[in-house]
This record gives C-alpha cells, sequence and structure tokens, in this order.
C-alpha cells in the first residue's frame, strides 16, 4: 500500500489554492477525456475511522455499495475548496436521474477548526446532501496518503488568517468495492466528470 500510494503521490500536485497541471494518464484501451486519469488496476483503501458533519463515524465500510466523488480541502480555503464543491453540485446536476447513486464527499485536512457543525454550516452553501468528514491528524494523514494526497500548513505574511493550508487539489472516484479508480484534475468540467461518471454506473 506504502509503495502504491508513493507511486501515486508522484502523479498529485500539492496546491498553494492554486490550480494544478496535468500529469500523463496511465494508458487505457480506450482514451478518456482530457483531465480524468484511471488508477488501473483500482487501489483498495486501507479502513479508517473519521466523523461525517452530523457527528456519526464513517469508515471504509460506508463506501460499500455506491460510488464515490470525494476531494481533501478546508473550509478556510479561500479559492480552490470552493471551486471545487461548487463543481461538485454542477457535476450532480449534470448527472440527472442518475445522481442517487453517488456520493460527493469533502474530507478536511483541517480538524483542529473543521468541526462536524462548522462542515455541515459549509456544506449547505452548496449541497446538505454533501458528505462532510473531520478527524484528527493522526486519522487524516494515513488516509490522505493513501490517495496519494500531500498538505502542509503555511503562514504566509500579509494576511490575517492565523494559517492556509497547501494541499493538492485533485478529485477522486472511489468505486462501490471501496477502491480508488478515477483521478480528476483540478479544473476537469462538471460535464465532463459527469458523462465519465454516467459511463462507470451504467457500464
Amino acid at each position: 500500500m506504502r509503495v502504491l500510494s508513493i507511486a501515486l503521490s508522484l502523479l498529485l500536485t500539492l496546491s498553494a489554492c492554486t490550480s494544478a497541471p496535468a500529469a500523463t494518464p496511465t494508458p487505457t484501451a480506450a482514451p478518456l477525456p482530457e483531465g480524468v486519469r484511471p488508477v488501473e488496476p483500482p487501489i483498495a483503501l486501507p479502513d479508517f475511522s473519521l466523523t461525517d458533519q452530523s457527528g456519526q463515524p464513517f469508515s471504509l465500510q460506508n463506501f460499500r455499495d455506491r460510488w464515490t466523488v470525494l476531494s481533501f480541502g478546508y473550509t478556510h480555503c479561500p479559492d480552490v475548496c470552493p471551486i471545487i464543491l461548487a463543481h461538485f453540485t454542477l457535476t450532480k446536476r449534470a448527472l440527472g436521474d442518475q445522481a442517487d447513486k453517488v456520493t460527493f464527499m469533502f474530507i478536511s485536512v483541517d480538524g483542529a477548526r473543521d468541526t462536524p457543525e462548522v462542515l455541515r454550516r459549509h456544506l449547505a452553501n452548496f449541497d446538505a446532501s454533501f458528505l462532510g468528514l473531520t478527524g484528527d491528524e493522526m486519522a487524516i494523514r494515513p488516509l490522505a496518503q493513501a490517495f496519494g494526497v500531500r498538505y502542509e500548513i503555511v503562514k504566509p505574511e500579509g494576511t490575517q488568517a492565523d494559517y492556509l493550508i497547501n494541499h493538492t487539489a485533485s478529485s477522486f472516484l472511489v468505486n462501490p468495492k471501496g477502491e480508488l479508480v478515477r483521478i480528476y484534475s483540478y479544473g476537469t468540467q462538471p460535464e465532463v466528470v459527469a458523462a465519465d461518471l454516467k459511463a462507470l454506473i451504467l457500464n
């Protein structure tokens, strides 16, 4: 799992709340749109224990039987995270009658500030059905590494913010078996993601 995570991390970009450059896609039998990167073979995710925005425990088992599109970020993110969540909203809309088969998830890398209540209020600004997860550093870091996600706290000068967090800005698709099967580059258009999801759901 560590080798897979390290290899995967090389494909991802650490974002200082800016867009991420595209990486070379894994070869497939049929070409996929730009920004859609398959993970082949799929990566089985490790179990974990986090808390959702309702204060309920959430683990790998909760991924089962649904497709899940997720990203890592934090509610104080000034630009990238709101754009990602807005894209999730548009992707869900573009899915139409297939939307009920997909969960949209936001995993905080800022457990110190992003309590379940903070996540609940923040996600309600986009779609109240979106799922938010939070936890302490010991719980979040291993899960982020399994996705190849990197993040670090920075304290920039000339800002009123206590701190910002540079983080990988990609989104990820987990299949109903709890396996990572897609990476969507930051900036991939919602209709492209929705079309890819529909193809997988109906396959």
